[in-house]
């Protein structure tokens, strides 16, 4: 019995000490840190696709970015996006000296943390050549060394020969076309040869109005991107605004589901508060976004009033198109908000053109508030 309670006070004191050798008053843990937070963007499913919210052309240190590529993943996971693509350069590595890694590099080391935040990683890299061609994303690559040759149009045989995808980037930016934005020769016979998939209609802090028309006359996909080589909090006002990014009406959320949705030209262009792409999916996300309420009294005006709620992150700025209607000539409806309109009673419906939802180069989409 004596043994028993002495090996049990043993027990006891092992315990007591290794608890206080635990506790240092030189050294106390202060609640500073944050746990990972994703912002989650409120837009509708359509036609019974998946939205997907992409970013498919940013940077990191292995081209001329500012951050590691596991911080693109985890930015662009806490910013509510479900699929990215890190698109490093291939001609333009200005940290060479102290990276000497391969041109797949960035997504390799990007892949582990996108499966940790179940985050859809496409392959690619960025073709960086003078105006004409410009530059170009290929994505879906499997080998971007083997795209790394001296003559463009080598380049993008073999991104082709991949099964990857062309977009092109930036046609308006300032820097290649300084006074117009045009498309050369080499552009219509990628288009030709069915190897240009998509255009960036916006990029960064820019947008190209005569771009949006050309992927809608050749049946592209329309696209925004980021473009980023900062820290994302760095560059965007997140108060204010989200990142540029595509919307892409997949038939999955999976690899195989974006670049299906790119093929087919499913996509749609969210950038400020801005969005531009085909009229028929502009129009189906505006109809999945907003509801009209019944009006629900009349004053001695012969005047009613009705609610128009927005379900969505997205912002609608509305013109009415017969003001005599007595609702505003112009009103706009903020993201996840309510607003009161007040029409002459016994109206059925009003045309409003809303002009920050782009359906062409000089077009805007028509509704009808029934």
């Amino acid at each position: 019995m004596k043994t028993a309670a002495t090996f049990l006070t043993f027990i006891l004191t092992l315990i007591t000490l290794n608890g206080l050798a635990q506790y240092n008053v030189n050294n106390v843990q202060l609640p500073v840190m944050r746990d990972n937070q994703r912002t989650n963007i409120r837009i509708p499913h359509i036609d019974g696709f998946v939205t997907l919210k992409g970013d498919l052309h940013m940077h990191t240190v292995f081209s001329d970015g500012k951050v590691w590529p596991a911080i693109r993943v985890q930015e662009a996971w806490e910013e509510g996006l479900d699929v990215i693509a890190i698109t490093d350069h291939l001609e333009y590595l200005p940290h060479k000296k102290y990276l000497t890694a391969d041109h797949n590099a960035s997504y390799e080391l990007a892949l582990a943390e996108a499966k940790k935040f179940n985050l859809l990683l496409v392959k690619g890299c960025e073709i960086t050549r003078h105006m004409p061609p410009g530059h170009f994303n290929a994505l879906f690559i499997k080998n971007a060394n083997l795209l790394d040759q001296k003559k463009a149009e080598k380049v993008m045989d073999e991104s082709h020969r991949q099964g990857g995808l062309l977009i092109w980037n930036h046609p308006g930016w300032q820097s290649q076309q300084p006074d117009t934005t045009k498309m050369f020769n080499i552009h219509r016979q990628l288009i030709k040869e069915g190897k240009l998939h998509g255009m960036e209609v916006a990029n960064e802090e820019e947008w190209y109005p005569i771009v949006l028309q050309w992927c809608l006359d050749h049946q592209l996909a329309v696209m925004a991107n980021s473009d980023i080589h900062e820290v994302t909090a760095h560059f965007y006002d997140f108060d204010n605004h989200h990142r540029f990014m595509t919307l892409l009406f997949a038939k999955e959320r999976s690899l195989e589901g974006v670049k299906e949705a790119i093929k087919a030209a499913r996509t749609v262009a969210w950038f400020g508060h801005q969005l531009a792409g085909p009229e028929v999916y502009l129009d189906k996300l505006f109809k999945a976004s907003v509801t009209i309420g019944q009006p629900y009294r009349a004053d001695d005006r012969k005047t009613e009033y009705f609610e128009l709620t927005n379900h969505s992150d997205f912002r609608f700025d509305f013109v009415n198109k017969t003001p005599k209607n007595g609702a505003p000539e112009q009103f706009t409806l903020l993201p996840n908000s309510s607003i009161i309109l007040k029409v002459k009673k016994g109206t059925k419906s009003f045309p409003c053109t809303l002009t920050n939802v782009h359906t062409g180069m000089h077009k805007n989409l028509q509704v009808q508030l029934r």
